[in-house]
């Protein structure tokens, strides 16, 4: 078949509008919200980004320094769950502790330079220099943490080379990150008191 022709019958292909992804923020107070139940309407307001506090990249918590240490190590698997994906040419992991006693050990072993450190082998501009390539964001609510690795998916999407272009599998890799200095399990999840 010639170069430019679909099928023998079909002909040339016709034009048609090439669709590109353009995102931007909009300030949430501009946003009218309405909230329907039961018959009753409200009008929420929502608060803009500055009325709000930073939860940018959560610091090492000063109640962690003082947790008790133990002789096992645990890969990450046995400790949280993972799941991770793109956001662009970034990627985004999710780490969710199976138990909230985990999670002190979890803070303390999953820092940025540590998660930075173990995945050195994605980073496009990880050339030896300090250039901070992770962040990682505490979610209190659900005892997990969110890390965001910067260009860390060659291109991302169908720009990307690599056989895992959107970072799907990065969750999984973490998973055999080595947790060190924990005590038995049996003992964190028995002696657990829930703060509050």
């Amino acid at each position: 078949m010639a170069p430019g022709f679909m099928t023998l019958v079909g002909g040339r292909p016709r034009v048609s509008p090439v669709l590109k992804l353009f995102s931007f923020l909009y300030p949430k107070d501009k946003i009218k919200v309405k909230v329907h139940c039961d018959g009753h309407e409200e009008e929420i307001t929502c608060p803009s980004s500055s009325d709000l506090n930073d939860s940018s990249s959560s610091p090492e918590s000063s109640s962690d320094v003082d947790i008790k240490q133990g002789t096992c190590t645990f890969r990450l698997g046995e400790l949280a769950y993972t799941r991770s994906g793109d956001k662009g040419n970034s990627a985004n992991i999710g780490v969710v502790a199976r138990h909230p006693s985990f999670v002190p050990y979890l803070r303390q072993a999953l820092t940025e330079d540590a998660v930075q450190q173990f995945f050195q082998h994605v980073f496009e501009d990880a050339d030896g220099t300090d250039i901070k390539l992770v962040t990682r964001y505490e979610l209190p609510g659900i005892n997990g943490f969110n890390f965001v690795l910067e260009n860390s998916l060659g291109g991302g999407g169908i720009a990307s080379l690599r056989c895992d272009p959107q970072g799907k599998a990065y969750g999984q890799m973490l998973l055999d990150f080595k947790i060190e200095n924990v005590p038995e399990l049996e003992d964190l999840a028995k002696n657990y008191v829930p703060k509050g």
